[in-house]
């Protein structure tokens, strides 16, 4: 069994669909149900705090029952979902939206909610009614409105007010904007206008404010997606000044390289872009993710199918990646070959997470825990290959890429998921929620 401080050989007891005991003598145990797990590595479900499922609304570029079954067949047992398509601006659309998803989800789910200039009066109600964090943009993007400082300002004090968490995406509104105009006006439509129009200079001028209200204000907020070291340098001076600000990073800028637009178009229109250059880039990130720095891992899954990546220029089709069906494989292949440890995983993408948006019972195998199990094959080596790909994508960039490690078998509260049964993943209330206080 893995955990973020080492291994152990133990026997895992689950009953009532939590981890029961943790046991190393098992001679005066028995079990009515008996998985043999002898050979492989034994790790807590993995705890993906950002994705996009698409639904309520237009599910054509992903649903719950297609988006969660990705994630249950790889290991990731619970998430925070929250669609720009479909957003949660007051309570009504939270109770609306855990209607329309009984029975849809294959892993225990979270939901988060925008915060829309307009709604911000709403934060109060919608944190009561059992959202798990709430997304803030600081550019207009996805149909999502800009949160510009002086509304962050006011948003992040309420935010500390009742102690509720903050996803903040970080471009500056003006500096994209400027960029976008000028490109457009030199009749740009190649696929370079990505990285210079959602620039590196956007991104840390957005985190630089967003650190700052921030540290001035004591909120929980989570730089979302952080795309280069010379971010995480900000984030870490702000840190050191007694902010609890933190960082969340995603495969896509651990792995891919900025130049992969030219070649891929539209398969690599996501925001921000990638970033790595050269090696010296790709290793500060892969640094920081071992070293803590990057708190924790996500994968931003905000899938396409290859027709609408290609529906329209460059400026006009979806931004975004799936990520579900490759995350785990990614980095279990990176834990084995030295690039990471199997320990790192365990803490970026199970316990930091669920301990950043307080998951109870989630993100550890210890007693009393949810027994969600990912069972791995350490010594399997197979190739990722887009047609195995269950999102609705159907597509990936790491697609032809060999990976070690695979993932043989998950358990949903002590349950060993088949994946032809109907989905039996639970709503997880918010830590604000009243009825659950009560």
């Amino acid at each position: 069994m893995v955990s973020p401080h080492g291994r152990s050989r133990v026997d895992v007891f689950v009953r009532d669909g939590k981890v029961a005991a943790l046991l190393d003598d098992t001679s005066a145990e028995s079990a009515d149900v008996v998985v043999d797990a002898g050979g492989a590595f034994v790790l807590p479900g993995m705890v993906d705090t950002h994705v996009h499922l698409m639904e309520p609304g237009d599910a054509t570029r992903e649903d719950f029952p297609t988006g969660t079954l990705a994630a249950s067949r790889q290991g990731v047992t619970t998430i925070i979902e929250h669609t720009h398509g479909w957003p949660l601006t007051d309570s009504t659309r939270v109770t609306e939206k855990r209607n329309h998803l009984r029975g849809r989800s294959y892993v225990d789910f979270g939901l988060a909610a925008h915060v829309f200039p307009e709604h911000a009066n709403e934060i109060r109600g919608l944190w009561e009614s059992g959202v798990a964090f709430f997304k803030i943009f600081t550019c207009a993007t996805h149909g999502v409105p800009a949160v510009t400082a002086e509304v962050m300002l006011d948003v992040f004090q309420e935010l500390a007010d009742i102690d509720a968490a903050c996803l903040v995406h970080c471009e500056d509104d003006l500096m994209t904007a400027h960029n976008e105009r000028r490109l457009k006006s030199e009749g740009r439509i190649d696929p370079g206008v990505i990285p210079e129009w959602r620039s590196r200079e956007a991104e840390l001028v957005a985190v630089g404010s967003a650190a700052l209200l921030a540290r001035v204000t004591g909120v929980r907020a989570t730089v979302a997606h952080v795309s280069n070291a010379d971010v995480l340098d900000l984030v870490t001076r702000e840190r050191s000044y007694g902010s609890p600000l933190v960082a969340e990073t995603c495969p896509q800028y651990l792995y891919l390289e900025e130049s992969g637009i030219h070649q891929h178009g539209p398969f690599r229109k996501f925001t921000p872009p990638a970033r790595i250059r050269s090696q010296e880039d790709e290793d500060r990130m892969w640094a920081a993710f071992n070293d803590g720095t990057i708190n924790h891992l996500s994968t931003d899954h905000a899938p396409s199918t290859p027709a609408q990546k290609h529906d329209g220029t460059i400026w006009e089709c979806h931004f975004g990646l799936p990520g579900l069906d490759t995350t785990v494989p990614l980095m279990l292949d990176a834990a084995l070959t030295g690039r990471t440890s199997l320990e790192r995983l365990v803490d970026a993408y199970a316990q930091q997470p669920a301990e950043n948006y307080r998951l109870s019972g989630k993100g550890r195998l210890e007693v009393g825990y949810d027994a969600d199990i990912v069972i791995v094959d350490p010594d399997e080596r197979w190739q990722i290959r887009n047609e195995d790909i269950v999102s609705r994508a159907g597509w990936t960039p790491y697609g032809g890429r060999e990976v070690r490690g695979k993932v043989k078998s998950v358990l949903l509260r002590g349950k060993l998921l088949d994946h032809g049964a109907d989905p039996n993943g639970r709503f997880i209330p918010g830590p604000g929620m009243i009825a659950e206080r009560a």
